[in-house]
């Protein structure tokens, strides 16, 4: 996160970079980008609403056209899998726009579950900035370059690890998963966590993440995976 505003012209010209729009209006741009804690006086709250709308519309129609035959249910397992904070805040990281965001001090050394918020609230305002600025085209442009490889992907309908693990630990064996936080390492801006879970009767099986909740995920599909519940799917 970036601990000073950058200019105009060279936040305009990152985010051109990124999402293939100029923007005329670069208050709006700077608004999307800007958490409260700044203190500029505007910030990316009310963008954050519009655009949440906006991704979960273009995301919808773009699952719904790619899987003509799935049933209601599968739907919503892609959609929610595809807006989730975790999804968002992986492509911010993945395009850069991470390190565009101006935040106050205090805010610039989160880490788990509040960093991961803060990195999925400020990609929706700026696809409510591109909505705006450039119309739904500019905005649909935007979310399907960076959307539609993740919604064809064959684990895409994939529910959540630990709340599939769960459900089959009390199927198979009456238990429900144990997690533990085994090893924790690096800074305290960029930790790793490595977690591990334990189900009675079974061998453990150990995940590692940049949060206790991603590396408690990773761990649970590692079982998933190993009892043969989940295949290991790769894209075509």
């Amino acid at each position: 996160m970036a601990a000073k505003p950058q200019s105009d012209a060279d936040l305009s010209a990152a985010v051109e970079a990124i999402a293939g729009l100029t923007f005329a209006d670069t208050a709006l741009l700077r608004r999307a980008l800007t958490h409260a804690s700044a203190g500029e006086g505007k910030d990316y709250q009310r963008l954050e609403f519009l655009g949440d709308r906006v991704l979960g519309l273009v995301v919808a129609q773009m699952v719904f056209e790619a899987n003509p035959r799935a049933p209601e249910g599968e739907l919503s397992l892609r959609l929610n899998a595809l807006v989730n904070a975790e999804t968002l805040a992986e492509i911010a990281d993945e395009i850069g726009l991470s390190g565009l965001i101006v935040a106050g001090s205090e805010l610039r050394t989160l880490t788990g579950r509040k960093r991961v918020n803060l990195r999925a609230d400020v990609m929706e305002a700026l696809i409510a900035a591109l909505y705006l600025e450039g119309g739904l085209e500019a905005a649909q442009r935007f979310i399907r370059r960076y959307w539609e490889g993740r919604s064809k992907a064959p684990t895409a309908a994939r529910r959540d690890a630990k709340t599939e693990l769960q459900e089959w630990a009390h199927q198979v064996a009456r238990a429900v998963p144990a997690y533990a936080v085994e090893k924790r390492e690096g800074p305290d801006h960029d930790p790793v966590f490595e977690v591990s879970v334990r189900i009675d009767g079974m061998k453990p099986a150990t995940g590692t993440g940049r949060s206790k909740r991603e590396a408690e995920q990773a761990a649970a599909a590692a079982v998933l995976l190993r009892e043969g519940v989940w295949r290991e799917e790769r894209e075509a």
